[in-house]
């Protein structure tokens, strides 16, 4: 190896492997003892670094031709060198990432996304740095033999050391890295030599001393001096067997005796090794050179050595050794007499240093208590909510069970149990006496059916109850999950821990927002330690880990063997050993600021209190109960003023108020909140409704409508409040199932009261959720109350319903008997309270600016544009515009804008900004230490109530609009987004990633809609639209939503989203291949495959209103039809798609209608259709075989299409129809983002129907009368036109009348002009032969018509052209009622209203049995179409009711009720909702009440003989009684068959 290669060579281990040249390599084999021949080989090889790093043992043996020794150690020393660097890489990318962020690498990212990849095998943190960075670690206790100690490899102990006070031993390394290997002669004689010379040195220093075996006592390349290796021990003996030599070596026997009692045997101290399954051992012995032993004596000692020619031990001359620093030399004769005269003085230190350690010395303590409220509450004083702590624990002593009290009272998340027995004897059984647990083992954390993690929280009850994982087993318990050993332990189970501990610490809770406490209880097994080694690997080191443990003995193992991941003295910092449980529990309980109360106060209807325990209290998790005690068990003595200001600061700078704000003013800690007008408003609509003598209805409903930032939600906690001594009051929390909080309010409701009937009322609180969820919990709640008999004029239920609204003046107009609206506007009085205020606060936070409380001082001045336009622009104009803070509070600014409810977690700012929340000292540094002033003035820190995650969000959405408004002057809004969502730190951090990827996709596809309370609709997201008014705004659009696409990991709604946005603005090639995307990403999405469609539905548009010709040829409509015919093809395949669980209707029938009718109009401009005879020569090529020769060949792909086209045309409005007969009309909010249909077919489709069946039959009825000789006859005979008209040409005239369909047919009911309808209905009548049989007409047909005469008699029931209820009857015998070509559901329908008996005795069993399979038939075929779909079944339409008259006019449509029903329209969907309706004094003369009864849970009517029953659907608040009983009711009648209101018990 040549100079040049060689320097070259010596500088691998400054270069990066990837660097590295086959030189550097040679170099790094050569430095780890690799042999010349095989180095050369691999240089011969091209073995560069690279290649190095993927080196196989096959390889090496058959190319290289090495042996498996030098295999073996090439390939251990290149593992740990990768570790090394990895490490190194990872402690250089953390330090550097503060300062580099722009280039996206962070301590976050790696910390997020990396770390896990890289530790593999738990191998955690500081192992990984043990060998770049120093792992000091302790010695064994000097002269004792504990059971519990071992040493971590590669840890390093002090360096050797001679003697200080002859007490405090020295210390001799000796690795026996090679001499291990000697055969059992050879090793004893290398050791006894080693042990004697030392042991003799130490006797003549009168120095206590230790010599280890398996320590590193020379540097060498890959090790450390005084690192720990270890050594393989085939034979202890051979260590103890070494002392033989004593008796060989020592001279004289006096000396030998002393030596045997000065030289201790030898300690065993394994090492623990993650990385290799080979045991290894350090061997100790101590030497112990008593004063009463040594004294006035001088030791000489001659070593044994091996002699290698006669294989003999024999011992060299007898010297006199002694301690020189780290050194045991011989002692010269030089200095032999000067050190025998010291010897004297040497023996008098031994002496007294003998005597003083005997002293028993004041052993220090620790100040425990301090410790552990560091500890526990990260250095506050108390301990409070603010943190979540993970308990692990094993078996706990039934004596210590009664000091627990403390763990009750803390916010535990969850425990971690080794305990089987808990339940029965431990400390689970203890702990749900007081606290409600869901137990679970770690299978239940696997997730297995892949959830996100916020399903994953709800299925678990995460946050609700404490989570219990049995770790090892439970017994008692009928499950597979039983107790196992160590070793299948770890087998098994160790890999379950693991996942649950990752989830727990990178999915579920924040960073920092907990801490783990393991206690240690009793004997620590190996389990235990590795989910010790799993929590320290996953928070990466030991901040917010605490360990308590009663026996110092448990201890000792414990910590023996957690050491491989955290060093002991890392672990004594973090350790409370030797405080009994009662101690701790004493002390933890004097710093925590609120204590569990078992039980808690609520009030009762005899005037008292009654008692809700907190167990029973927590299994109602849907609702947060205000008790008439809340917040008593608050500690104020430990709650600072400091403490008591943050709380009342956080209220007025916009955050939520909390109970502990009313308590604390109550007792006047702190200021009195202000009452605005409208608490006084809803408490008097409130007070009204709770004392009037008789209700009105059972579930009464308050509103209240607010301005965002206006104190509408502190209005409705304030009701509350107040009213919590005087009726039971919850709050319902966010995404809860209806079920589940109609279940815990019925129970809460019945709660320690004696008479249901007599109960006090509920008061729920309801925030910003939806009308449905509302209808929902109402149907609910009135379904229980009848089924439970409780009187309907006992007042159950008050909704307290308080959402957002742009305009809740206007909302308070629909409904203002009940509604109050809270705007930014201040009546003279509020002003002057806020004014009273404002000078209270001024004085109280005088050392702030006082617009840092900058809600309440825009609440001060009303929210006036221009203040806030001056606000925003005076901090604007302090800012520093490049800095990473103020793009932060852009990005943050534009999602609160655009997205309603919108945040950033502070994890993600973190991890934005760089930064990480570090323990210095006792403090945690808080994220808002980082912000500039202006950030923290418009930065408001909350708490999601579901997830607990810490987020920030603008103080408030018109300062965010405001800024955002003044920050695009100079950065257009889409630069701003486009650097929000490619900036990969956001986008990739690991934590509350799927919500913040939520949030941006609302960003792009969350349309306004004035139904929520924006202020208008919007055809695409506020964002895209505003983007689009930019300059090249719809190419930036683009841009920007092909960049969404990508960043959002390709979203198909993006794509699709995309795809509307190119079609709108006429680019339809574009559009076409987005929605292919799309669908290629989604291939069975309703609304996608829709999308795709709508594409080619524009794009037909755009070429038939841009075309020029009037009569173009067929071979210049080819293009045109092409697009047209693969558009409905589009379509129906998005109709066979099954449809999602939300849709009421594949919209694709839509689509297809639309662009049929289109087609339809633009083959009649063909010029082969245009002219005098075109009409009869188009209805012949699209009725019948025939082609004209001129669209033969042109047209040759598209005829068999074409001629299908007026067929697939009736059937898809047949579809509508149909479906538009089963359901209301209502779309869910998540279906009105992707929906891409015309607003008039989302919002009125009925009407849509009407129009289109007309124009849809117009093209295919001659209205012109021009070229067919039948309108001649039909222009002399209009009396009876029905017996010349074909039947085709009858049921297009029909249809053009509104007769085509049944839903067209029903909407004429609601014609406000019933002459008009009226007069419609007789026009349809006269289409047909007045001798009208089942026989003449298709089944369509006589479904329409016999609809038709329904309707007529509702609107004209003395009109001429009505037939009799028996010829009707006799019509509708042409329906079939069962086998294979069953009716439709409408014919089936229709059965049900003719045929039910006006009297149930008097109905012939023919009639009878057609009803019962009629209805029958019915509900199956409902069911079929609702299946998977519970929620469509409350959106089924009643279409007409049973009355007191005979015949026809026994049926009485919807429309002719809802006349009756006077108020608002919110207003009467209230009374058909809660039942007053049937109390409406024109309804109940008008209804029929029909006899039933009750059987197993369902309702019965007789219909004939006894045997025959017919089962009726209960429908609104109308709910079953328990058991058998006999009730009355009116029957309705619907697609899903014959349905029941106003359940009543028969007197």
């Amino acid at each position: 190896m040549d100079c040049s290669s060689a320097d070259m060579g010596a500088e691998w281990h400054k270069l990066p492997f990837s660097s590295w040249t086959e030189s550097h390599v040679s170099s790094w084999l050569e430095s780890i003892g690799i042999k010349e021949k095989y180095i050369l080989k691999m240089k011969e090889e091209e073995v560069t670094g690279s290649v190095l790093t993927t080196l196989q043992r096959d390889y090496l043996s058959k190319t290289i031709g090495m042996k498996s020794g030098q295999i073996e150690h090439l390939l251990k020393k290149r593992d740990d060198l990768l570790k090394t660097k990895e490490s190194k890489t990872k402690m250089k990318t953390e330090t550097d990432s503060n300062t580099r962020h722009d280039k996206k690498v962070n301590s976050f990212v790696l910390e997020e996304t990396i770390d896990r990849e890289v530790q593999k095998d738990s191998t955690n943190a500081c192992n990984d740095i043990s060998k770049s960075d120093v792992a000091f670690c302790e010695y064994r206790k000097f002269d004792q033999r504990p059971t519990n100690f071992r040493y971590v490899k590669h840890n390093l102990l002090p360096p050797e050391t001679g003697p200080e006070n002859m007490i405090v031993p020295c210390h001799e390394y000796k690795s026996l890295e090679t001499a291990h290997k000697l055969n059992s002669n050879r090793l004893k004689t290398k050791v006894a030599s080693e042990v004697l010379r030392f042991a003799c040195a130490c006797m003549n220093m009168r120095a206590n001393g230790t010599i280890h075996f398996g320590i590193m006592d020379n540097v060498k390349s890959t090790h450390k001096h005084g690192e720990i290796t270890g050594i393989p021990i085939q034979s202890q003996g051979d260590f103890v067997d070494a002392l033989d030599y004593i008796e060989k070596c020592f001279k004289g026997s006096n000396h030998q005796s002393d030596a045997r009692k000065c030289i201790r045997n030898p300690c065993f101290i394994e090492v623990l090794d993650k990385e290799n399954a080979e045991k290894t051992w350090v061997v100790e012995y101590d030497i112990v050179p008593k004063a009463s032993i040594v004294k006035d004596k001088l030791y000489s000692v001659g070593v044994p050595k091996f002699s290698e020619k006669d294989g003999k031990v024999k011992c060299e001359e007898q010297i006199p050794y002694h301690r020189v620093g780290a050194n045991t030399p011989r002692i010269s004769d030089d200095e032999l007499i000067r050190f025998i005269q010291e010897l004297r003085e040497k023996d008098q230190q031994r002496e007294e240093a003998e005597s003083s350690s005997n002293e028993t010395a004041l052993e220090f303590r620790e100040d425990q208590k301090r410790k552990l409220s560091i500890l526990l509450t990260g250095g506050k004083t108390h301990i409070d909510n603010s943190l979540f702590y993970i308990v692990v624990t094993n078996k706990i002593q039934p004596e210590d069970l009664d000091s627990i009290t403390f763990l009750i009272n803390m916010n535990v998340f969850c425990v971690f149990d080794f305990d089987p027995d808990s339940e029965t004897s431990g400390l689970y059984g203890k702990y749900k006496e007081q606290k409600a647990v869901t137990p679970h083992f770690l299978n239940d954390y696997e997730n297995n059916k892949r959830l996100e993690n916020s399903d994953l929280v709800v299925s678990l009850k995460l946050f609700d109850r404490v989570s219990w994982i049995y770790c090892n087993g439970r017994n008692n318990f009928p499950g597979e999950e039983v107790p196992i050993d160590e070793e299948t332990w770890i087998k098994t189970r160790k890999k379950k821990m693991k996942k649950a501990v990752s989830l727990i610490c990178n999915e579920i809770l924040p960073r920092h927002s907990f801490v783990v406490l393991f206690l240690l209880m009793s004997d620590a097994q190996q389990p235990l330690v590795e989910t010790f080694h799993e929590f320290y690997a996953e928070m990466n080191g030991h901040d917010c880990l605490a360990v308590i443990a009663e026996s110092k003995e448990n201890y000792r193992k414990w910590s023996s063997l957690a050491q491989v991941s955290c060093p002991i003295s890392a672990l004594k910092e973090i350790s409370i050993v030797d405080m009994p449980l009662s101690h701790v529990d004493a002390t933890v309980q004097s710093i925590q600021l609120s204590k569990n109360q078992p039980e808690r106060k609520l009030p009762v209807s005899n005037g008292g209190l009654c008692f809700l325990k907190s167990v029973d209290e927590a299994m109602l998790d849907s609702l947060e109960i205000i008790s008439t005690d809340q917040c008593d068990d608050t500690n104020l003595e430990i709650m600072s003023d400091d403490e008591i200001k943050e709380t009342e600061l956080y209220f007025y700078r916009g955050g939520k108020i909390k109970w502990i704000n009313f308590w604390l003013a109550e007792k006047h800690k702190c200021g009195v909140i202000i009452e605005r007008d409208a608490y006084e408003e809803a408490s008097t609509i409130l007070d009204n409704v709770v004392h009037r003598h008789k209700a009105v209805r059972p579930i009464e409903s308050v509103n209240i409508y607010h301005h965002p930032g206006s104190g509408g939600s502190t209005v409705a906690r304030q009701m509350l409040w107040s009213k919590r001594t005087k009726v039971r009051c919850a709050v319902i929390k966010q995404s809860k199932e209806v079920t589940t909080v109609c279940e815990h309010a019925v129970k809460l409701r019945e709660h320690n009261e004696n008479e249901k009937n007599n109960c006090l009322p509920v008061l729920l609180l309801l925030e910003d959720q939806n009308p449905d969820y509302i209808d929902n919990l109402r149907r609910h709640l009135g379904n229980v109350i009848a089924i439970k008999k409780i009187n309907p004029s006992v007042l159950c239920f008050i909704l307290l319903i308080c959402n957002r609204s742009n305009y809740p003046e206007r909302m308070c107009r629909a409904s203002p008997s009940q509604t109050v609206s809270v705007t930014h506007k201040l009546s003279d009085q509020e002003k002057s309270s806020f004014l009273k205020k404002s000078e209270q606060l001024k004085f109280q936070f005088e050392d702030l600016d006082f617009n840092f409380i900058l809600t309440f001082v825009l609440m001060c001045k009303e929210f006036q544009p221009s203040y806030i336009e001056d606000f925003v622009k005076n901090l604007l104009d302090k800012i520093d515009h490049a800095s990473l803070i103020t793009r932060l509070i852009r990005f943050v600014a534009l999602l609160n804008c655009y997205v309603k409810d919108s945040y950033i977690s502070v994890s993600h700012c973190e991890a934005y900004l760089g930064i990480g929340l570090h323990m210095v000292g006792t403090r945690y540094h808080a994220f808002a230490d980082h912000l500039s002033d202006e950030a923290k003035l418009i930065f408001i820190h909350l708490r999601d109530s579901s997830t607990h995650i810490q987020l920030i969000r603008i103080i408030h959405p018109l300062v965010a609009k405001e800024m955002l408004s003044q920050l695009s002057v100079n950065l257009p809004q889409s630069s701003i987004v486009t650097e929000l969502i490619s900036d990969d730190v956001l986008i990739n951090h690991r934590f509350d990633r799927d919500q913040f990827l939520k949030v941006i996709r609302a960003l792009f596809i969350r349309r306004n809609k004035k139904s929520r309370g924006d202020p208008k609709d919007t055809t695409f997201s506020p964002l895209i639209e505003k983007v689009s008014t930019e300059r090249g705004g719809v190419q930036k659009a683009v841009d920007l939503m092909k960049a969404a696409f990508i960043a959002l990991g390709k979203d198909a709604y993006v794509a699709q989203q995309l795809a509307r946005l190119l079609y709108t603005n006429e680019r339809f090639e574009e559009a076409l291949e987005w929605a292919q995307e799309a669908k290629s990403l989604s291939p069975y999405d309703t609304f996608i495959l829709d999308t795709l469609g709508q594409v080619y539905k524009w794009w037909f548009y755009h070429l038939y209103d841009t075309f020029e010709e009037k009569e173009p040829s067929p071979e210049r409509g080819v293009e045109i039809i092409s697009i047209a015919l693969k558009g409905i093809s589009a379509f129906r395949a998005s109709e066979k798609t099954p449809k999602k669980e939300t849709v009421i209707l594949n919209s694709s029938y839509y689509g297809e209608v639309d662009v049929g009718c289109r087609l339809l109009k633009f083959l009649s401009e063909v010029d082969v259709f245009s002219k005098t005879t075109g009409y009869s020569e188009l209805m012949n090529y699209l009725l019948t075989d025939y082609i004209p020769d001129e669209v033969r060949i042109p047209w040759q792909k598209f005829h068999q299409q074409l001629k299908g086209l007026e067929n697939s045309l009736r059937q898809a409005l047949e579809c509508i129809s149909e479906d538009l007969s089963y359901f209301q009309t209502d779309i869910s909010e998540e279906d009105e983002e992707l929906d891409a249909r015309d607003p008039e077919q989302v919002y009125n489709p009925r009407e849509w129907l009407t129009r289109k069946s007309a124009v849809y039959a117009g093209f295919f009825c001659d209205i012109q009368e021009k070229s067919n000789k039948a309108a001649e006859t039909l222009s002399t005979d209009t009396k009876n036109p029905g017996k010349i008209l074909s039947p085709f040409q009858r049921q297009m005239r029909t249809y053009k009348l509104g007769g085509g369909n049944v839903t067209s047919i029903l909407s004429l009911l609601y014609d406000n002009d019933r002459k008009r309808a009226g007069k419609k209905l007789e026009e349809i009548m006269d289409m047909y032969p007045e001798n009208l049989t089942w026989k003449g007409l298709d089944e369509i047909e006589l479904t329409n018509v016999i609809f038709c005469q329904i309707a007529l008699n509702c609107i004209l029931p003395g009109s001429s052209k009505l037939l009799s209820l028996k010829q009707l009857q006799d019509l509708s015998k042409g329906f079939k009622i069962k086998g294979k070509y069953m009716s439709s559901a409408s014919a089936l329908f229709l059965l049900s209203l003719l045929f039910w008996p006006e009297n149930n005795k008097d109905v012939s069993s023919a009639d009878a049995q057609s009803l019962l399979l009629a209805i029958d038939a019915l509900q199956r075929l409902c069911e079929q179409k609702i299946q998977h779909m519970s929620q469509r079944k409350s959106r089924i339409v009643t279409h007409f009711f049973l009355a007191k008259a005979r015949g026809l006019n026994k049926i009485v449509h919807r429309s002719a009720i809802e006349k009756q029903i006077k108020g608002t329209l919110s207003e009467r969907k209230l009374k058909w909702l809660g039942g007053e309706v049937w109390k409406t004094k024109e309804v109940v003369q008008q209804l029929k009440r029909i006899e039933g009864w009750t059987e197993n849970e369902n309702l019965y009517v007789q219909c004939g003989h006894k045997d025959s029953k017919i089962r009726v659907i209960p429908r609104y608040s109308a709910s079953l009684p328990y058991g058998n009983e006999k009730v009355t009711f009116y029957l309705g009648f619907s697609f899903d068959g014959v349905v029941a209101f106003d359940i009543q018990m028969r007197k």
